[in-house]
């Protein structure tokens, strides 16, 4: 592998783009290459569903930006012009025109009536219009959205207060209001008498229609069936090189699943996917995570194909094995704690391919399955993407970032030194432990805690982290070098849950995202509390974060854990919301301003996300892959429009 490899490209607003290697890949052997391959395909092809399920205009302005950018010529060197391609290039990394962070709507550096006259020098068949539609009735339907900010502003949005459903532009719900999303789906829960459900609503869109409520669910046969076909004809095509029978059996129920909708058949994919260990590539697709929807319950598809690192596993598999361990000293009421922990692995892997809400931007750790019932019996599976977290930290490195945010050399010297390893430690301990850890109390459902689980329970996997990395165990088990290690990232963590995070928030706005409130809530939670172990100082005119007693610190984490541990048991919703909404929504206008400033002066992108790898196949005579070559040089524009030709769907 090249030594040189470049992780950094290009840059453009607030983004910058960064490629990962794939380690090992050579390593592998041509079946496992050929696996990975079709998963790959399988993971690409479910692009539009993203797309869509952001904003139901979001489709027809791609197109209609990719027609423009693609086709037009005439000065392709003026402001505007440059101003539309910032624009596609936004709309693509964010599967859509709102903010992938921050979910407000972007905002066009160019002039609707400068769109109009570019697209008056196209042949219309270019435009993506509908059959008989003109392309005045297509710009009076499409362009209050992207250019009137008062049209479908924001695409999430959790403002207390609001129906949560009619002021957000995302695409799961049409003509419904909130409290009758809510009841929808009350009534089908209290329908079913069963300690385990399957999760409502994961994999439909809620429509009224002829005054009544009407799920459109994701299918083969149903919404976005021409999409899902192809993601099935691949995975089909992945089953026949699989690696065992194991992961033979999972594509089967995941195919099952796509053609029906069941989420009875999801619910047993998610036990056996769970159950499969073997297999050294593994693989996520379908309709998996719900923070997209303000209400917490649907799902956007996301896909990603990953094959174990076995050397960096190691050490997450030495967390897995003492989780019952963690769970029995867990800080926490011994009612919510699990009696016995069951099946939950980790593993450190090497991300493949990237798809939908994975891509471009993506998580670095993951932990699945996420219903409950399923974690309590079966446990549960994580992963921390290890060539993901290389790319970031190789870019990170230098960049004046530590410099100008942490209070002094000696602490940013110890952050040096320690700081990659306890990020990827806290990583581990929030995936793999946190997440898996605690239980609810019989009969509390699930959603009890509405717009405010995502954040909740983030908090709670977090802490758990933060309350463990401090722990002898670690030094015991030789994941630390020494007892102190731990310190480095709880600096790092509090000064970005208090200051540094901020630098993601457009000023005027409220924290919306739910990882950031999450960080808010614990950071501003324990310096409320912290007395003289922590507090903000000001230095020349600069607000830093100063930490006496990092000991203090940790014992403040846990009482902290015990309560959202106790809201999550008991699906305690008004503790919830009052804890989100007193610590974790504000933003100090005068800190922020002041950190936006300084981080300006840095000069670096807030945002970072990834252009893949192209995987060639190189084919025997007889049809077969024999290798798959691995190319890293196709640049993020090229790799965009070829996904829109090659998976343009819908």
């Amino acid at each position: 592998m090249n030594d040189n490899f470049c992780y950094s490209d290009e840059r453009f607003a607030d983004i910058q783009l960064l490629r990962y290697r794939l380690n090992g890949f050579e390593r592998l052997s041509a079946r496992q290459k050929a696996y990975i391959y079709y998963l790959s395909q399988a993971t690409l092809a479910g692009r539009d569903i993203t797309f869509d399920q952001f904003g139901k205009y979001n489709l027809r302005i791609r197109k209609l930006l990719e027609a423009v950018w693609c086709h037009y010529r005439g000065d392709r060197d003026s402001e505007q012009f440059a101003a539309l391609e910032v624009y596609l290039k936004r709309v693509w990394f964010s599967n859509g025109i709102y903010h992938h962070y921050g979910m407000e709507k972007l905002v066009p550096g160019f002039s609707e009536p400068y769109l109009r006259e570019l697209m008056a020098q196209l042949d219309p068949t270019l435009l993506p219009l509908r059959d008989g539609e003109s392309v005045e009735e297509f710009c009076k339907e499409v362009f209050p959205v992207m250019f009137d900010p008062t049209v479908l502003p924001k695409r999430v949005n959790k403002a207390a207060g609001a129906d949560l459903i009619q002021t957000s532009a995302c695409n799961y719900y049409e003509a419904v209001t909130q409290p009758e999303v809510e009841q929808y789906y009350e009534e089908k829960k209290r329908a079913v008498h069963t300690d385990t459900p399957p999760s409502f609503g994961l994999n439909s869109r809620l429509v009224k229609c002829d005054g009544g409520l009407v799920e459109e669910v994701y299918r083969a046969d149903g919404l976005y069936g021409a999409a899902i076909h192809e993601i099935i004809h691949w995975l089909e095509l992945a089953q026949e090189v699989a690696e065992n029978d194991c992961q033979r059996h999972v594509i089967s129920l995941l195919v099952a699943y796509y053609r029906t909708g069941d989420l009875r058949l999801f619910d047993e994919y998610s036990i056996a996917w769970l159950k499969e260990q073997e297999g050294q590539v593994d693989f996520i697709n379908g309709f998996i995570e719900v923070y997209g929807d303000p209400l917490g319950m649907k799902a956007s598809w996301e896909g990603i194909v990953e094959y174990k690192d076995m050397e960096a596993t190691r050490r997450t598999q030495t967390i897995s094995s003492h989780a019952q361990w963690f769970e029995d000293h867990a800080p926490i009421s011994p009612q919510f704690r699990k009696k016995q922990v069951k099946g939950v692995t980790a593993h450190v892997v090497c991300a493949a391919m990237l798809g939908g809400d994975e891509y471009p931007s993506t998580a670095i750790g993951i932990n699945l399955p996420n219903a409950e019932w399923i974690r309590a019996m079966y446990g549960s599976k994580s992963v921390t993407i290890g060539n993901l977290t290389e790319a970031y930290n190789k870019v990170a490195h230098g960049n004046g970032f530590l410099d100008e945010f942490v209070i002094d050399g000696q602490t940013r010297a110890m952050i040096e030194r320690y700081g990659d390893l306890c990020d990827d430690l806290h990583t581990d301990l929030h995936e793999c432990l946190g997440h898996g850890s605690g239980q609810l109390l019989p009969g509390v459902d699930a959603d009890a805690l509405k717009a405010y689980g995502n954040t909740i329970e983030e908090a709670r996997a977090d802490l758990f982290g933060l309350y463990y990395l401090a722990d002898e165990k670690l030094v015991e088990l030789g994941l630390v070098p020494d007892s102190k290690a731990y310190r480095s990232h709880y600096y790092t963590y509090l000064m970005n849950g208090l200051l540094t995070q901020l630098v993601r928030i457009q000023p005027g706005n409220c924290i919306e995202e739910a990882h950031m409130r999450n960080r808010a809530l614990i950071a501003r939670w324990v310096c409320e509390r912290a007395g003289g172990a922590m507090c903000l100082v000001q230095r020349e005119g600069k607000t830093y974060l100063e930490i006496t007693d990092y000991e203090a610190l940790r014992a403040l984490f846990g009482r902290l854990l015990y309560e959202v541990q106790r809201i999550k048991s008991e699906g305690d919703y008004e503790a919830a919301r009052d804890l989100v909404e007193r610590y974790a929504v504000a933003v100090d206008g005068e800190l922020h301003q002041e950190v936006l400033a300084r981080y300006r002066r840095l000069d670096i992108a807030p945002y970072k996300g990834f252009i893949n790898p192209v995987l060639k196949p190189v084919y025997a005579p007889d049809g077969s892959i024999a290798d798959v070559e691995v190319d890293y040089t196709e640049g993020y524009a090229e790799q965009m429009l070829r996904y829109s030709k090659e998976f343009g769907l819908l």
